[in-house]
């Protein structure tokens, strides 16, 4: 590249810098805040390579909420409220938190025969992260702040391949079994006691954008189980209380509550040749 051309090109990257809407922090940044919370919340695990003492638990709360603080700043400008009271919000809420993350983390440790305890659904089942994620990201979003909680969403979402978006509403002892490839869409709601199971989408039909604000995502009711692959879409499709839907199964209407939907495989079984006598 000639002088001329890199002038040309760094005058063009500034214009360009020029017209975004948004700073915001690095990923790396949002995902070792979403890690540090959830080993804050949850002490099991450690660094073996640490050398310093554990923290003090004060210590590490303000630790946190600074780190929050820091996280917020560069997108003051589009902030709906001051980065105070949302700090005050957001960790006023955590202790609620708390409590539904051990819910949720409960409902999986009673309801997956692989798993041996507590402990080790927090600490290595992706689906715990995924809902933690969630779960904080969510209190971010109802807040209007803009950008971040997806940017957190994301870090958990490349972390276990399970995709929540922070603005679906998800209620408690929430179960994601092995979680690779479920999607979970922006105007979702989900009930309590719910169980997906991998692969699943909850979507949107085909919208034009200007629709972008309405319900656009099933409503999956109370005690509803959803196997592997099953694909649910469009924001008038109810799933009743206590359904089953099987794996693979495409649904766009609703059905009523102790449905049971399943997905047809047909199985022929081949005629046999009879070998020839000569």
């Amino acid at each position: 590249m000639t002088a001329n051309h890199q002038n040309v090109f760094l005058q063009r990257l500034a214009e360009q810098n020029e017209t975004y809407r948004y700073k915001l922090p690095s990923r790396q940044e949002a995902g070792k805040f979403i890690q540090q919370l959830i080993n804050f919340l949850f002490p099991i695990s450690y660094d073996c390579l640490q050398n310093d003492k554990a923290k003090d638990a004060s210590q590490a709360y303000d630790e946190l909420r600074m780190k929050l603080r820091c996280m917020l700043e560069p997108l003051t400008p589009q902030l709906e409220d001051n980065k105070n009271a949302i700090l005050d919000h957001v960790f006023e809420q955590i202790p609620e938190i708390y409590e539904m993350l051990l819910r949720d983390a409960q409902s999986i440790t009673d309801n997956d025969p692989a798993s041996v305890s507590i402990e080790e659904v927090i600490a290595l089942y992706p689906g715990f992260m995924a809902i933690a994620t969630y779960r904080i990201a969510h209190i971010l979003a109802k807040l209007g702040v803009p950008l971040l909680p997806r940017m957190l969403t994301e870090f958990a979402h490349s972390q276990t391949g399970i995709d929540i978006h922070p603005n679906a509403i998800i209620g408690h002892s929430f179960f994601i079994d092995h979680g690779t490839g479920i999607v979970i869409g922006e105007t979702t709601h989900i009930g309590n006691n719910v169980k997906l199971y991998q692969g699943v989408t909850l979507g949107a039909t085909s919208v034009s954008k200007s629709l972008a604000t309405s319900k656009r995502h099933p409503t999956i009711q109370d005690n509803v189980v959803v196997y592997a692959n099953a694909t649910i879409l469009g924001g008038d499709t109810v799933i009743g209380h206590d359904s089953v839907i099987g794996g693979n199964a495409w649904l766009v209407r609703s059905v009523p509550p102790y449905s049971q939907v399943y997905h047809q495989s047909k199985v022929e079984v081949r005629p046999q040749s009879i070998p020839s006598i000569t």
